[in-house]
Order: C-alpha cells, then sequence, then structure tokens
C-alpha cells in the first residue's frame, strides 16, 4: 500500500493537549513547588525538560518505525514492563511513595513501570489477537488465556497497590479483545465476573470502602476521608461558568492534595471554569475520533487492534480521572493523560501517538 503523510489532525490535536498541560501544571504547581523545592515552576521545568521533549522526540522516532516492527518484539516488551512491575515490590530496587510502591529509582529520575505496561500490553494484545483468529470465540483457546493474562497483570497492579491503573489497563484489554471479534457472551461473562471482583477488592481494604463511602455520602468527614473530593468539588465550583482567571486559583495554595497530578483538573475547572473543561474534554473527544477512524481504515488487523488500544488507553483514562474529581466516579489516582504532572506517563503516550501516526501513514482516510 502506497505510503502517505501521517495524519495532522491527529498529531495537532497531541500538541493542543500538550501545550494545555504545559500551562495548568506551570499554574496548578506554583505553591507547592515554592514550598517544597524553592522554584514555583519546578513542576513545569520538570514536566517539559524530562516529559515532554524527550516524549516528542519518541513521539518522531516512533511514527517513522513501520509499526509491523512493534509485532517483532511485542512477546518481550511485554515481559520486561511484568518483571518491572515485580521489581517495583521488591524492597531496595521499588520506592514507596505515600504507601505504595509503583516507582522504579534509575539514576536522578525515577520510572513508573505501570505507564510502560499500559504501552506493552496494547502491543503484545493486538499481536496475540491476530494471531488466534478465529480461536478468539473459544472458550479454551480465547477467553481462558485472556483471562490469565489479564489476571497476572491485575495481581501485580494489586500488590502496588494501584487501582486506578488497574481498571484502565483492564478497560484496555477488554476493548482489544472485544474488537478482536470475541463472543457477546463471554464479555458478559467477564463484566460479571469484574462486578463481583470488584465488590471483594472494595470490601477487603478500609482505604477502597472508605472511598466508596465518600463517593456516596461526599459530606462524610469533609476533613478527613472525603477531603480531596471535597476541596476538588469546592475548587470546580468555584470556576463557575468562566472561572476565576489563569494563576487566580485559592485551591492550589495547599488545600487541594496532588494539585500537579490526580487533581489538576479540578485547578482547570477553577481558574478556566467550564468553558476550559468544556475545551479540554473536546480536545480528548476530536483525539478519540481521529484515532477511531485510523483504527477502523487500518491496513491489517494487528494495526487495528493497537489502534484500538491506544485510543482506548487515553480515553479511559481521561474519563476516570475527569469523572473521579468531579465526583461522578469513586475517588482513584490516575493522571490525566498529556496534562497531569509525569514524566513516565507522558513518555509513553507520546510514544503510543507516535506508534498511531505511523499507522495512519497506511491508513485510507480522506
Amino acid at each position: 500500500m502506497h505510503e502517505k503523510e501521517s495524519d495532522k489532525i491527529l498529531l495537532y490535536t497531541t500538541f493542543a493537549l500538550l501545550i494545555f498541560g504545559l500551562v495548568m501544571v506551570a499554574s496548578a504547581g506554583v505553591a507547592y513547588g515554592q514550598t517544597h523545592f524553592g522554584d514555583m515552576y519546578y513542576f513545569f521545568k520538570r514536566q517539559l525538560l524530562v516529559g515532554v521533549l524527550p516524549g516528542l522526540v519518541i513521539l518522531y522516532v516512533a511514527q517513522k518505525i513501520d509499526y509491523k516492527f512493534w509485532k517483532k518484539i511485542s512477546l518481550p516488551f511485554f515481559l520486561a514492563s511484568v518483571i518491572a512491575l515485580i521489581l517495583v515490590l521488591i524492597p531496595g530496587t521499588g520506592m514507596n511513595i505515600y504507601g505504595a510502591s509503583r516507582w522504579l529509582r534509575l539514576g536522578i529520575f525515577s520510572f513508573q513501570p505501570a505507564e510502560m505496561l499500559k504501552l506493552a500490553l496494547v502491543i503484545y494484545l493486538a499481536a496475540w489477537l491476530e494471531g488466534r483468529k478465529e480461536k478468539v470465540k473459544d472458550f479454551f483457546e480465547g477467553l481462558i488465556p485472556f483471562i490469565i493474562i489479564v489476571a497476572i497483570i491485575s495481581f501485580l497492579l494489586m500488590k502496588q497497590p494501584d487501582m486506578g491503573t488497574l481498571g484502565v489497563v483492564i478497560l484496555i484489554a477488554i476493548s482489544i479483545f472485544f474488537v478482536s471479534g470475541s463472543k457477546i457472551s463471554h464479555m458478559l461473562a467477564m463484566a460479571g465476573a469484574g462486578i463481583a471482583a470488584f465488590i471483594v477488592l472494595v470490601k477487603t481494604e478500609a482505604y477502597r470502602m472508605n472511598r466508596l463511602l465518600v463517593f456516596l455520602h461526599p459530606e462524610l468527614d469533609p476533613r478527613g476521608i472525603g477531603y480531596q473530593i471535597n476541596q476538588a468539588l469546592l475548587a470546580i465550583g468555584s470556576g463557575g461558568v468562566l472561572g476565576v482567571g489563569l494563576g487566580h486559583s485559592l485551591q492550589k495554595f495547599n488545600y487541594l492534595p496532588e494539585p500537579v497530578g490526580d487533581s489538576i483538573f479540578a485547578i482547570i475547572g477553577e481558574e478556566l471554569g467550564m468553558a476550559g473543561e468544556i475545551f479540554l474534554i473536546l480536545l480528548f473527544l476530536a483525539l478519540a475520533l481521529r484515532g477511531l477512524k485510523i483504527a477502523k481504515n487500518a491496513p491489517d488487523t494487528f494495526s487495528k487492534l493497537m489502534a484500538i488500544g491506544i485510543v482506548s488507553w487515553i480515553t479511559f483514562q481521561a474519563f476516570i480521572n475527569i469523572a473521579a474529581i468531579s465526583g461522578l466516579i469513586p475517588l482513584t489516582g490516575v493522571p490525566l493523560p498529556f496534562v497531569s504532572y509525569g514524566g513516565t506517563s507522558i513518555i509513553f503516550l507520546l510514544a503510543s501517538i507516535g506508534i498511531l501516526l505511523n499507522i495512519s501513514k497506511h491508513a485510507k482516510i480522506e
């Protein structure tokens, strides 16, 4: 098939999200950066130098690499990500921050293997399910091996613990499995099992039960377990339609936890109002629609499943972050793609966009 230029709409939408994210990290991080690092633009500088710039280099390289290359390394890449997940649980190799073991220290940098896992899982499942063909519909040769793969990853993520990432990873996996041609009865069975597993997980850990209780009763213990969601809702409510103005948030001054991380959407709502929130959501919607169009017109099954996985990853993660911080689902800790502070997240997201851009070169898109 004749190769053409990569998809410009997808590229420009990604750039818009990156610029939006840098502006909001610069604004949301001033108080925390000054208090903890003596530099109000600490987070902005780190996001730019450690995340965005190297990520753009990786995006450029990835969009030049033929997408078929990823099929060749799908298994070793996936195994490497699983090994990295295991390493974070070993004392001395993993870093325990706020009671969670999610980072590996690499010299002066920290690395979050769960972010690598998302991309590795997309590539591996795309390659594996393409090879299954009609066997995907078989209970023993399709469903059971798929469940085993997801179960291994789920166990490692629960040990960190990182329930937010676990939710994103399961949604990614199920999306790819569904598009690959799985039976509806198998999808319904997994949905039932997932609901049952969620109930068990909530009942076996006090902090998960507390998050569910706060979701059902936001007024519960506003100075304790309900503090973060109440401060987030206060920030969003204070913004109104047009916001209090960029840089004028009050909640970022050590009131709202994680103002540059999981809670950044609340600062967006406070400073830019509903207008800013809708603009950001429209950017994610544009990216999702363009990605789905690329998937629809992908040249083969492998590239189609990869494209679906990448779009599902970004879309579901954005939805979970925005819905959680807005009080629409129980609070959980996942970063807002391209916007929240985090170098590892930005780098692997941009790598995935590079792969999607390369697929678009081979796709028949007007």
